[in-house]
């Protein structure tokens, strides 16, 4: 696929849910630029668009958390990817293995 031919928002970023490649487990969703997505692709590790930072986000350059790329996925509209990946250490920034962690379904 062309890479230009992903649907970005207004913004010029593209939702990424990260799975685990071996678990299916989701592990995180954070966003992608273009360069981040071609910087992913050229590494082989997730590499993000910090909204917060405005800047890009090697994950785990600092942790040591790093997702190493199995597949990069995109969805039938291609307005998502989804990233599978072989995670080094946890994916939330809280030590979690999961950023999905909570429920809002919790008691019920």
């Amino acid at each position: 696929m062309d890479l230009s031919e992903l649907t970005y928002n207004e913004a010029g970023l593209i939702p990424c849910i990260v799975q685990d490649a071996d678990t299916g487990e989701v592990l995180m969703m954070a966003w992608m630029s273009a360069e981040s997505l071609s910087l992913t692709l050229e590494r082989g590790e997730t590499v993000f668009w910090s909204r917060s930072r405005q800047e890009l986000w090697h994950k785990g350059a600092t942790s040591g958390n790093t997702q190493r790329v199995v597949d990069m996925r995109y969805d039938c509209d291609a307005d998502a990817l989804l990233a599978l990946v072989h995670p080094a250490g946890p994916a939330c920034h809280t030590g979690a293995r999961t950023c999905f962690y909570r429920s809002l379904m919790a008691g019920e």
